[in-house]
């Protein structure tokens, strides 16, 4: 009996923690119809690209080509967080060389390192008076021809204040890619029901004005998911566009990826936890359900989970299966464990892998979780210098 109650217990943790994943798909599957289209016109406003950097020496002058190859003259204004190799030197020979690449430049060198939110935030006390779209992207992304001209585009409509891009994911891990297309799916999803907190610092463009310095959290990172909330919470729309691309290199190791993930994990958890007044605001419509699912996932389902595994540990060992219940919970929890070894491994096939990747989705949320109730900050991140290498070398 002591049994089957535990397994009574475990069924509701399991429910709890895996019943917002379901509902959220299933909602973003059918709201993904609903989705605005760009306008056909120009909106008129200036373009002034943000391009935070440190220690980019291997690909700065590949990033500088490729926003000079784009058909819509912008500003640059770059900000160095310290770099302590030649990105600098680099940066400013390659503008010197090519000066009509840009209408304008402008380099501002930080004295110490202090993470990318606080880089970001000096770049729009720098571009306070500035009227027109801001548009940032990391040096390690390579964005589609005639991505500056459709952002603009997107402004001619008053109602949109960010956009954010759609990755194309460089490598052959096979569980990344399904993970980054289910990701974008909710993402593109929230956008057309109302608008996502979540976007992409690798592209994301947001109107001057419609979100402050004062608004970020300078020590987290998820400085573009703070960006696209605060737009949101300040009266527009912010929405990913599926038809604005940018490829990046994925880290080549699975341990890379998995530091990679905790690290926008707790980003997330921290945006989401501090915006809590937000999740049953009816001021906020639609968006408050967003922002509550997300804040379900990403902080709820990881508890839930651990206490159910938790439980499910503590059953195996000290009762055998015997009852019909019992033996068909012991063989879910193996399609669990083998989906999660398997996809933490990338080796993986159909029925599981996407029992595989939301299994790990939730380890790395657990971890970031831990994390931040430990008091550590992972906004000062390590570089993955595979990827540097990787992209230097096209």
């Amino acid at each position: 009996m002591a049994g089957e109650w535990l397994a009574y217990g475990e069924l509701g943790l399991a429910a709890v923690g895996f019943a917002p994943f379901a509902i959220h798909r299933l909602s973003c599957a059918s709201w993904k119809n609903q989705r605005l289209d760009c306008p056909e016109e120009l909106s008129g406003l200036e373009i002034t690209i943000l391009l935070p950097v440190w220690n980019e020496e291997l690909i700065i002058e590949k990033k500088l080509s490729n926003l000079a190859k784009q058909d819509f003259k912008a500003n640059l204004l770059l900000v160095d967080s310290a770099s302590d190799d030649s990105t600098l030197a680099r940066a400013k020979s390659w503008l010197e060389d090519f000066p009509e690449a840009f209408e304008s430049w402008k380099i501002i060198p930080m004295s110490t390192r202090k993470g990318k939110t606080t880089a970001v935030g000096l770049a729009l006390d720098e571009l306070e008076d500035f009227e027109g779209i801001i548009v940032m992207t990391d040096a390690d992304a390579t964005i589609m021809p005639g991505a500056l001209e459709r952002i603009n585009r997107w402004f001619s409509n008053p109602q949109i204040g960010a956009v954010g891009g759609t990755p194309n994911r460089e490598g052959d891990m096979a569980n990344e890619n399904h993970h980054r297309d289910m990701y974008s799916m909710l993402r593109v999803g929230e956008s057309a029901y109302d608008s996502t907190p979540f976007l992409e610092g690798s592209l994301i463009a947001w109107r001057s004005g419609s979100v402050s310095s004062s608004e970020l959290y300078f020590s987290a990172n998820a400085d573009d998911a703070q960006i696209a909330t605060a737009v949101r919470l300040n009266g527009l729309r912010s929405i990913q566009d599926p038809e604005l691309n940018f490829s990046d290199q994925m880290p080549l190791t699975g341990k890379g990826q998995r530091r990679q993930k905790v690290r926008r994990a707790q980003g997330l958890i921290r945006l989401l936890a501090r915006k809590r007044k937000h999740w049953f605001s009816k001021r906020d419509g639609r968006f408050a359900k967003i922002l509550r699912r997300n804040a379900w996932m990403h902080i709820v389902s990881p508890l839930a989970i651990f206490a159910g595994a938790t439980i499910a540990i503590m059953r195996n060992i000290a009762y055998l299966p015997e009852t019909s219940l019992t033996v068909a919970l012991s063989a879910v929890e193996l399609y669990c464990l083998v989906s999660w070894i398997l996809a933490r491994s990338n080796k993986t096939f159909f029925g599981i892998r996407t029992a595989g990747v939301i299994m790990c989705g939730l380890e790395n949320l657990l971890i970031a979780l831990i994390h931040s109730g430990r008091g550590k900050s992972l906004h000062m991140w390590q570089q993955h210098t595979d990827v540097r290498e990787a992209l230097s070398q096209r």
